[in-house]
Parts: C-alpha cells; structure tokens; sequence
C-alpha cells in the first residue's frame, strides 16, 4: 500500500467549521491545564483545608462523577441532540472551578469536584457527537490531532504555571483563572449549536438502567481506589466489593461483545481500555521510580511525561496526515510502539538501569498513544448510527477510565508489596502483555 499525503488547505479552519474548532480546542485545552495543575497543588489545598487524610478523593470524585456524566451524557445526546449537554457540560464545569476555588473545607472541594467530573464527562460525549455532525468522516482525523495539540503546551508549562501560582499567590487562582475561559469556550460552542441542523431522533435499542449500572461503576471504582491505598483484610474485602459493583455495571455501560473481542466496534472500545490501561497504569508510577530509585528532583522526573505529551502530539499529527490509510492498521502500529517504549522504560527500573532512557522512551509510548487513540475516536464514530453515537462515544471514555483504574490499582498493590522498581517491573511486562494482544488480535476486529 503507498502512503501519500494530499496536499490542502486545512478542514479545520474552513468558514463554517472555524468556531467549532476554536471552542473545541479552547475547552481541551482548559480541561488540560486544570487537570495538569490541580496535581501540581494538591499537596498544599489539602493541607490548607486540613484533609492530608483524603488525600486521594480529589481525583476520585472527579473519576466517580465522570463516568455518571459520560453515560447521562451519551443517553441525552442521543436522545436530542449534543446541545443539551453542550450547553450544561461546560457550565457545570464551570461551576465546579469556582465551588472548588472559594472552598473553605474539603467538603466543599470534593463538591467543586464533583460538578467538573460530571459537567466534564458529559461535555466530552457531546462534543464527539457534534465532531460528527460538523466534520464529514475524512477530516475527523484531523480533528482529533488537533484535540491532542491541546494537551502539549499544559503538558509543558501547566504544572510549573501551577507550581508558580500555588507558592506566590494561591492555589486558588488554579480553578478561578480558568473558569471565565471556559465560559468563552462555552460560547463559543453557542455560535456553533445555533448552525448544527435540527436534530431528529433516530430508533435506537432499548436501554434500560444505564444510569444506574452508570452509578454502581464509578462507586466501585472508587472504593477500588481506597482499597488500593488500605493494604489489610478491610481493604481486602472492601475491594472485591468494588470489584462487584464495577464488573456488572462495565457489562451493561459497554457494547455487548466487548470483553469477547467481537469484531466491529466492541473491539474498537476494548482496544481504548488496553491502550489506556498499558500507558496510564505505567505512566503513574514512572515518576515515583525515578525519584525513589533514582533520586530525581520531582522536576526533572516529570520530564519523561512531558515528552509523553509531545510524542503523543507527533503521533496524533502524523495519523491526520494520511486519513486513507486503514485506521486500524495505523491502531496496530500504535500498540506495537507502545509495547516498544514500555519494554525500554522497563531498563530504568534497576538502580543500575539509565535514568536519562526514561524520556525518549517515554516519549515513544506517546507517540504510540497518539497514533493509536485518535483511531479509536475515528472509528467509533464512524461504526456508529447516528442514534448510537452518543452511547458509543461515552463506552470509548468509559473503557478508558476502567482500563487505567484497574491496572493504577493493580501497580499500587504491587508497588506497596514489592517497592517501587520491583512492584513497576512485573505490572510492565503484564501491560507490554496487553498491547501484544491489542495488537495481534484486538486491532485486526477493529477494522
């Protein structure tokens, strides 16, 4: 097969689409900055707010709400249209910055949380929704690169911008200073909503109990997070209750056939959990290695994400530069890169192992992920009527959030039991494992 690039002008940019991508990448781009920063200060708000003790629910409410609102947002999109949640998703997420930028007590955080996980989760499904009725199928590769692009730039300078605005002013003006952009943002989304052509509902399957199955996922995924923090008999048995919450409710949010490998789209949504689940669950740990192991400054150990992000940037540019090559084939190249930088970063675990081979091989994992996201994007999209696109899209966020929150949980028990370079080594060979399977088996039923 010749790979050729056609030369054009960009589909981005053209008259009827400009605001559409202008809003797009305005509400990527603040959600990255804010999920970059809020890591950055969690140390000081919750010892400001007195809650060293929950420590971890920042981030778990955040996840926990997230998925409620991919699932209520996939239901209503497909129902009337993205505008619903195109209108809410931001003002919520909005709402949560300011709840959790005035917060006095960690409850009052945790609620300021839970409005951006629920606003955040149900604005991205829509967002996918509205991708496909603006951008024929060709260029949506395209648009998914550009979505990628707007996580770099907060990937490079986010948690420094954090940092300097935690120590000199308050980490307050983390969650402030965003939430009048994403309302611009939310804008001009508006401009956009208005030219979209009317919405007609089209006969979908029956779903019944998404909501719930919705509810009983992110609680199990949660108390799957706390247990992974309580090594003993309590978190023991605390996290095979999460596990029994989380299994049913994943069976019923996902399309049916996912966790057998149909061919089609259940196996474009499994390939997304795999990939996430390979590069998220090792990306968590990479920098406890290299600052425990290795005894990196917190700095130059978050170097290998930034050329993560970067890779991941290189990788999403070059797939939008060849839409007619077969997007899972380009998938299959993405698995097999991923697999390349996870078994080199591997080699960093031991005392004796490179520190400085982190970043390039980080940075390979990147562009494999680059590659290989923005397919599955395309292709759910592509392999879903238009009655089942907010459904499909909010399964593709779905088995992303399940796919890293298991193997995140998994590397922590092993971590704890094992210490950081041995509990990292035998999690990497099993994700390396994961994309050997994503890419000889998964990927080829994508297609």
């Amino acid at each position: 097969m010749t790979v050729t690039s056609e030369k054009r002008s960009s589909p981005l940019w053209a008259p009827d689409r400009r605001a559409a991508t202008i809003g797009l990448l305005l509400l990527v781009t603040l959600a990255a900055f804010e999920a970059m920063g809020v890591t950055t200060a969690i140390p000081t708000l919750v010892r400001e707010l007195h809650g060293e003790s929950l420590y971890a629910w920042p981030f778990t409410m955040m996840l926990a709400t997230q998925v409620v609102g991919n699932v209520v947002g996939g239901r209503v999109s497909d129902r009337r249209g993205p505008a619903p949640m195109l209108v809410l998703g931001p003002l919520l997420f909005a709402l949560g910055l300011v709840v959790a930028g005035t917060a006095g007590t960690m409850t009052q955080l945790l609620i300021g949380r839970a409005l951006q996980g629920f606003g955040g989760g149900a604005q991205i499904v829509a967002l996918y929704v509205m991708i496909a009725m603006v951008f024929p199928e060709r260029d949506q590769p395209a648009v998914f690169g550009a979505l990628a692009a707007g996580w770099v730039v907060p990937s490079m300078i986010g948690p420094t911008a954090a940092g300097l605005l935690t120590q000199y002013l308050s980490w307050r003006w983390i969650f402030l200073g965003l939430a009048p952009l994403v309302l611009l943002g939310w804008a001009l989304i508006l401009v956009v909503l208005r030219r979209l052509p009317a919405f007609e509902p089209q006969p979908s399957p029956p779903r019944r109990g998404l909501t719930v199955a919705a509810v009983a996922a992110a609680a199990g995924l949660a108390v799957l997070s706390w247990a992974g923090d309580h090594l003993d008999a309590v978190g023991i048995v605390v996290g095979a209750a999460g596990l029994a919450a989380l299994v049913p409710g994943v069976l019923v949010l996902l399309p049916k056939g996912t966790l057998l490998i149909r061919r089609g789209l259940p196996s474009v949504v499994l390939a997304r959990g795999l990939m996430s689940a390979a590069f998220i669950g090792s990306e968590a740990f990479l920098p406890l290695v290299l600052q425990r192991v290795h005894g990196l400054s917190p700095a130059l150990a978050g170097v290998p994400l930034t050329c993560a992000a970067i890779g991941w940037w290189l990788g999403s540019w070059w797939q939008a530069r060849f839409p007619d090559v077969s997007r899972s084939l380009v998938m299959r190249w993405g698995f097999l890169t991923i697999m390349l930088g996870l078994a080199l970063v591997t080699l960093v675990a031991p005392v004796w192992g490179p520190s400085w081979l982190a970043g390039p091989a980080w940075g390979i994992s990147g562009l494999g992920m680059g590659l290989a996201t923005a397919c599955t994007s395309v292709l759910v999209l592509r392999l879903s009527p238009p009655a089942d696109r907010g459904f499909n899209s909010a399964a593709l966020q779905l088995s992303d959030l399940f796919g890293q929150s298991v193997t995140i949980a998994l590397g922590g028990v092993l971590v704890a039991l094992l210490g950081p370079a041995a509990g990292w080594t035998p999690l990497n060979a099993l994700l390396i494992a994961l994309c050997l399977v994503g890419a000889t088996l998964v990927s080829r039923r994508a297609g």
